[in-house]
């Protein structure tokens, strides 16, 4: 992967790094990073202790842990931040597809000062709570921040729970719907299909045949396109 990213830009692209890597602020040393010679089975580690965790984790915790690890271990001469951006957003995806198409390495460009803060706090504390409390914030900002835009309202149905899904293709299987059928078809509760609906209206993924709420006539269906 790090020979794709950096091919034509590094001469050692694809290779781990063959000398030590040391972080500077001026002429001072603020983080050196483990010694070249350390970097193979550090790497065999990382992935290993992400296989055995992963079933254990949160994917959400167990992204941004393997995210700061790997800018930690610094295994290529540059590219490190890049690849473990990439890697971060690889792990979150096999999770849930939606991540592919979450722009959290922009939210992470706009806070780039603290980006690297965090990771040099953490560097110092020997822990990595602050980075994955950073890494949450951007990925909660992001999915805030998200536009429900006409490239994106097809993919943002990839962000809706299991009973929002169930409510949307039972809209999708009938074209026009209404609250009680769609109850009866899904098995969910009066008030949980209500703020299901409330919710579709809100993302324009649905849209209705009276603007009377409380209308016993009012019926749901797609928004056209």
């Amino acid at each position: 992967m790090h020979g794709i990213l950096t091919f034509l830009i590094e001469k050692d692209a694809g290779k781990f790094r063959n000398h030590q890597e040391a972080v500077y602020d001026g002429d001072v040393p603020i983080f050196m990073a483990p010694s070249h010679k350390l970097v193979p089975n550090l790497m065999i580690n990382l992935f290993n202790w992400m296989e055995e965790e992963k079933e254990k984790i949160n994917p959400l915790i167990l992204s941004a842990i393997f995210h700061y690890e790997f800018v930690f271990i610094h295994p290529f001469s540059d590219g490190n931040g890049r690849l473990a951006r990439l890697w971060q957003t690889v792990i979150l995806s096999h999770w849930e597809k939606a991540f592919k198409y979450l722009p959290i390495e922009s939210m992470i460009k706009e806070n780039q000062e603290e980006y690297y803060q965090s990771i040099q706090n953490c560097n110092n504390s020997g822990e990595s709570t602050e980075f994955i409390e950073f890494m949450l914030k951007m990925i909660n900002n992001t999915i805030d921040e998200m536009n429900i835009s006409k490239e994106m309202e097809g993919k943002i149905e990839l962000l809706l729970s299991e009973n929002e899904r169930k409510v949307l293709e039972c809209i999708k299987k009938k074209v026009i719907v209404g609250a009680k059928e769609i109850i009866r078809q899904t098995n969910l509760s009066d008030s949980t299909v209500r703020r299901i609906l409330r919710k579709l209206i809100k993302g324009k993924l649905i849209e209705t045949t009276d603007a009377i709420e409380k209308s016993p006539n009012r019926k749901y269906k797609l928004t056209e396109q």
